[in-house]
């Protein structure tokens, strides 16, 4: 896994991407790869949902994908 500090969040989807594996796979640092939406390194809490279908917090969230998602995103 990744170390936090390289982790960007989207403002949007609020999910969670590593900067040096989007630097690898060439993709901007300011967008993110899921849904177009803002990339953002201000962010609080760590969510990694397994199972989105059987989660309550996922439903709450709005989540439809597995993942690593950020709580709180600025």
């Amino acid at each position: 896994m990744s170390d936090v500090r390289n982790l960007l969040a989207c403002k949007s989807c609020k999910m969670l991407f590593d900067s040096e594996a989007l630097k690898e796979q060439k993709l901007p640092l300011s967008e993110c790869p899921q849904c177009r939406g803002q990339l953002t390194k201000d962010w609080q809490g760590y969510l990694a949902v397994v199972d989105f279908e059987k989660s309550e917090i996922a439903k709450t969230m709005g989540i439809s994908k597995n993942g690593k998602y950020a709580l709180k995103v600025r």
